[in-house]
Order: C-alpha cells, then structure tokens, then sequence
C-alpha cells in the first residue's frame, strides 16, 4: 500500500472512531504491515495536511483523534446551545489540587483548602470520570489515594501530566485572571484561603471524538494562579 492510500486508511478510520485509536489500534487498520515509526511519520503528515481546516488531528493520553478547534467552538455552540455544567470554585480547586499533589488523600486536600472536603465533590469529579481511587496509604484508616485520570488528560488535550501549566510568572497569571469567567456556585462555602489561591479557568472546547460528533461538555484547564508553590509544598 502507497503512503497516500495509507493516509486516506488512518484518516477514514480517525474520523469515523467514537474514542481516540492508539498506534497499536492502527497497526491492525494494516495487518501489522506497517511498523509504529512509519504511522507516526503519517499522523504527522496528516496533522500537517489539516492545518488549514476546522478541525485537527491532535494527540491525546489515550490516543490519536479529530476534534474541533477551539476558535470553531462559537460556531458550533449555535447548533448545540446546552450550556455546558459549570462546576464550583470549591470543585475546581479539589480538582486542581487532585492533579498537581497526586495521589492524594481526602486529608491532604482538607489540609490544603482548610476546610472539610464534600463528598458530593468527589463523586461529582468521579462520576464525570477524572478522579478515580488508586490505592490507599498505609496508616490508621488506610484513607483512599485520589489521582486524575486518562479521561482528565483526554479531556484537556494532554498527553501526560507534565503538559499541566505552569504559571510562575505575575505578570501572566494577571493576565490570566483578567480573562477568567467562573462564575461561583457556592460562593458560601469558599473558605479564606491566605496560602491557597486556586482560580481555575473554564473554557469552551468541543470534546467529540469524531468531526461529525455533537459538541459535548466544556473541558476544564486547571491553571494555579499564585498557589503552585503552596500545593507542591505541602507534606503528603
């Protein structure tokens, strides 16, 4: 098979799957005629052939997708107008805290926001797949260890959570909060937090698997703005 048919082979196959495909998902597209270097170099190639489209073959925890550019989500909001779930500055930062500490107990996180974490929280984030319990830690209790999941990077458009952001700069998380809008749900339950500033942005990004798939909820991209220092300092 010419490296054109071959292209058209994984392009057919990406749009029309509901979840990304793994390399080895598209080695089977071939019989395991083609080696993972070589559809590497054509995921490349295609990703370069999209440039100027809507939509952009992108690379994700999971796997290889289609999904829509985030400037084509204003567009596209028009045909599906649900707005999306808007989540709690409390919820935010649990889950913030959840992806730079991990894996964390629900102590940590207590010890971190300085109040007690609702349980409605942590099932609110497990349900939407980007919590899950992968341990416990040895002592009195044997409390659950808390970490994200390949559905949170996947839904960030990460590859891995060294991809997470990084905001030391003031003037950047400046920036930043000048352009956040969260609205707080639960403005009562905030708690003062002197060493702990969580702001999380909400964007909108389509999460479709495929180009002609529905535009599902906002993912979420957690930012700190001034508290990276306070969660990757606080004793486990």
């Amino acid at each position: 098979m010419n490296t054109v048919d071959a292209k058209r082979v994984l392009e057919t196959a990406l749009i029309c799957a509901q979840q990304p495909l793994t390399v080895r998902d598209m080695r089977v597209l071939f019989d395991d005629a083609l080696g993972s270097d070589t559809l590497k170099s054509l995921l490349q190639d295609l990703q370069q052939e999209w440039t100027l489209h809507g939509v952009e073959l992108v690379q994700v925890a999971t796997g290889w997708r289609f999904q829509s550019r985030p400037e084509m989500r204003m567009y596209l909001d028009r045909l599906h107008p649900e707005k999306p779930p808007r989540y709690s500055r409390a919820t935010l930062e649990t889950l913030a805290i959840i992806a730079y500490r991990q894996p964390v107990t629900r102590g940590d996180i207590e010890d971190i926001r300085g109040v007690t974490v609702n349980s409605l929280i942590i099932k609110q984030l497990e349900d939407r797949g980007w919590i899950e319990v992968i341990g416990h830690r040895e002592t009195v209790g044997r409390p659950a260890l808390l970490a994200t999941t390949r559905q949170f990077l996947d839904d960030l458009g990460l590859q891995s959570l060294d991809q997470l952001p990084v905001l030391e700069d003031p003037a950047v998380q400046d920036r930043l909060l000048q352009s956040l809008d969260m609205p707080v749900v639960d403005a009562a339950e905030q708690p003062d937090l002197p060493e702990l500033d969580v702001t999380i942005a909400s964007v909108q990004a389509s999460m479709e698997s495929g180009v002609d798939a529905p535009v599902d909820a906002a993912t979420i991209t957690p930012s700190l703005a001034g508290a990276e220092n306070s969660i990757l300092g606080t004793s486990s």
